[in-house]
């Protein structure tokens, strides 16, 4: 039954709106072989489908934004996704903005901020970078209004000391590290708001490619702190968004 009937029978009092509310979040989606597009999850969770675009081809990425922008979404993010394969998608959907850095494509108009407050995205260097940027850009994309502070490890505390007043007035903060990837516990200890931990593929030998910093955020001594996989900005900022629209 498509979305419309559902509509028309409520209007008629052939459903109750909690049966058409039930049978709205059951459906549809769209079959593309090669992937099964949900338009609905936004109305199920309140966040679009985002697609991740490694390991995708050009044309599957491309398929799929095509068949969302049909169902009427908005804003479509794309993340993890190389230059090279964004150029090729671009043929097909000029109005996409591709962020290098962060490797994250963004098809429509970021949406002007509706959440709660703002988000913190701090990082403890500047190679925490590429992953910091896919936390904002994804926070941005989701409506939130996103603060950046970065370069403000703990080698040099009074770098993030000196911006104590914003950071204390975030609704949320995503602290991204690498290297033993203490800023998220140092972060815990001075707000009063979550802390999104993100460990960041980056250090010597022993920081074993990013398990050094994701072990010491899963011991934090600081209460409030959840920790993200290792370069998992996207889900870092998706949270963020979540947690800003409580």
């Amino acid at each position: 039954m498509k979305a419309i009937e559902i509509l028309k029978s409520v209007q008629n009092g052939e459903t109750t709106a909690e049966e058409a509310m039930l049978k709205l979040r059951m459906q549809p989606f769209e079959e593309l072989g090669y992937a099964t597009v949900d338009h609905h999850r936004q109305l199920r969770t309140g966040i679009a489908e985002v697609i991740y675009g490694e390991g995708k081809t050009a044309e599957q990425i491309s398929g799929i934004a095509t068949s969302m922008l049909n169902n009427k979404q908005s804003v479509i993010l794309i993340t993890r996704m190389s230059k090279k394969i964004a150029e090729a998608v671009k043929k097909d959907h000029p109005q996409m903005t591709y962020h290098e850095l962060a490797r994250v494509g963004i098809i429509g108009e970021i949406p002007k901020p509706d959440g709660i407050g703002y988000v913190v995205v701090a990082t403890g260097g500047t190679t925490d970078l590429p992953v910091a940027e896919e936390a904002a850009l994804t926070a941005e994309a989701l409506g939130n209004e996103v603060v950046r502070l970065y370069d403000v490890g703990v080698a040099g505390l009074h770098r993030l000391l000196a911006k104590l007043d914003v950071v204390m007035g975030a609704r949320c903060v995503v602290a991204v590290a690498g290297m033993e990837g203490a800023l998220p516990s140092v972060m815990g200890g001075l707000v009063d708001c979550p802390v999104i931990a993100v460990p960041v593929n980056c250090g010597y030998g022993a920081s074993f490619n990013g398990l050094s910093a994701l072990l010491t955020m899963l011991n934090s001594c600081a209460s409030g702190v959840c920790v993200m996989n290792i370069d998992n900005g996207f889900g870092g900022g998706y949270l963020a968004s979540m947690i800003n629209h409580q």
